[in-house]
């Protein structure tokens, strides 16, 4: 399909309102659109319509966050990103020749980071290829992350706004993706990392029910979200009251101390924040696996890994590179660790997910990739997967891909893409081709 060498300006009357977006590269954009508002440590409420017509060609504002050490493995992930707790917002990219009655599946992208880092609409996450090629439409979601969304004593502050975030998201995808060509009825999650988590916690929360029809579940680390109490106890404590009309650097000097107060957690201090059970809207924590069963059988769930995931990890502790280049012993050893923590956090505990749902009616696929891009810093690790279903320029400068040109990344991703369009269509997944890329499903 040749492709528009200029953007063109397009304007959308829709039930949400008015917005001005942009076609280009083969598809429509329509980004920035606020579909909730909330006051600090408030719970969200659905925006209403803006009057007039609502410029909507800027990236959404990603929640404000401290820098993460995973930056530059990722290149330049926030080039071109302003940060605004006003960031309840999400961006429609949508195949742009849909005839006036047609309507595709609608994968709603649930960004990753620890539940502290991230933003729907990085430049890493452009998702045109995946629309163009699979005849999808994306939905990507920005929420409030770390001390503004996770991190609650349900006294002062509520718990998981960050997740109530969310279900107001898929509320407006519910209400309104119609009238830019997407289906209700066909919508897939589809979440990375903590958004894999935050996604399998959609599918049983309150106020959430019926509002998805699949969930992709890439790289969630069940292995360490169990058993998190003791460390959200720590970490409250530590933070004490906050000021809701604290300073963002106030904020983030909370964020650390709650950081330190997780580190005696081990593995599950790796992501301290995150959903917590029993406030609104989860179950208590010994509520949560007859939760699971009570929804598997309402939706399809692809679920799985990347064969060395915590590598990427590992690339980030000087400590570690130094451990696994030693002369002899540094790369089995590095194996080792690797295998035996990818087993733990991600590995063991989504087969345990699968195998759950399965025991209860559910329709599981589970997957575990190996790509290694040439020189890639953190082999077949966590994250992988991303350039794979997002390609483009984003990822230059990314030591994660290494010697591999940005812009062979969409040839080198279009097997897994497939899979994905498949499965949000309902279909049979086809193997990926003979290449780089090794998919294993089952």
């Amino acid at each position: 399909m040749a492709l528009q060498s200029a953007a063109e300006p397009v304007v959308l009357d829709t039930g949400a309102g008015r917005f001005a977006g942009l076609r280009e590269q083969g598809v429509l954009r329509v980004r920035g659109i606020r579909y909730a508002v909330a006051g600090r440590f408030e719970r969200p409420r659905a925006a209403s319509p803006e009057p007039g017509t609502t410029p909507a060609i800027d990236p959404a504002p990603a929640c404000p966050q401290p820098d993460s050490r995973g930056d530059r493995m990722l290149g330049e992930p926030y080039r071109g990103i302003r940060f605004d707790e006003d960031c309840l917002r999400l961006s429609v990219t949508a195949p742009d020749d849909l005839a006036p009655d047609e309507r595709v599946p609608v994968l709603v992208w649930i960004h990753g980071g620890s539940y502290v880092a991230g933003g729907g609409d990085l430049p890493i996450f452009d998702p045109a290829a995946l629309v163009r090629e699979q005849r999808v439409l994306v939905v990507a979601v920005t929420y409030r992350l770390g001390m503004l969304g996770f991190l609650g004593d349900a006294e002062r502050v509520p718990p998981n706004l960050g997740l109530l975030d969310l279900i107001e998201a898929l509320r407006w995808v519910h209400r309104h993706i119609a009238d830019f060509g997407g289906d209700p009825a066909a919508v897939t999650l589809m979440g990375q990392s903590a958004g894999a988590d935050a996604a399998a916690h959609l599918l049983i929360a309150g106020g959430a029910e019926g509002l998805a029809a699949r969930a992709i579940l890439q790289s969630a680390p069940f292995g360490i979200r169990r058993n998190r109490s003791r460390m959200t106890a720590r970490m409250l404590d530590a933070v004490g009251a906050i000021d809701p009309a604290a300073t963002e650097d106030l904020l983030f000097a909370a964020h650390d101390r709650a950081y330190a107060a997780a580190a005696r957690f081990g593995l599950r201090s790796g992501m301290p924040f995150g959903p917590q059970y029993g406030a609104e809207p989860l179950p208590a924590e010994d509520r949560v696996d007859a939760a699971w069963r009570r929804v598997a059988d309402r939706v399809d769930v692809l679920v799985g890994w990347t064969s060395e995931e915590t590598r990427f990890f590992g690339s980030l502790s000087p400590g570690l590179t130094r451990l696994f280049g030693l002369p002899v012993v540094g790369g089995p050893l590095g194996r080792l660790i690797v295998r035996l923590t990818t087993d733990a956090v991600y590995r063991r505990g989504g087969r345990g997910f699968a195998a759950l749902l399965r025991s209860a009616g559910g329709r599981v696929t589970e997957y575990e990739l190996d790509w290694r891009p040439e020189g890639g810093a953190a082999g077949a690790g966590h994250v992988v997967d991303l350039p794979l279903l997002f390609p483009g320029p984003g990822w230059a400068r990314a030591r994660l891909i290494g010697d591999v040109d940005p812009a062979d990344l969409e040839g080198i991703g279009a097997g897994l893409r497939t899979v994905w369009g498949a499965f949000a269509r309902g279909e049979a997944l086809p193997p990926l081709p003979p290449g780089p890329v090794h998919l294993t499903m089952r």
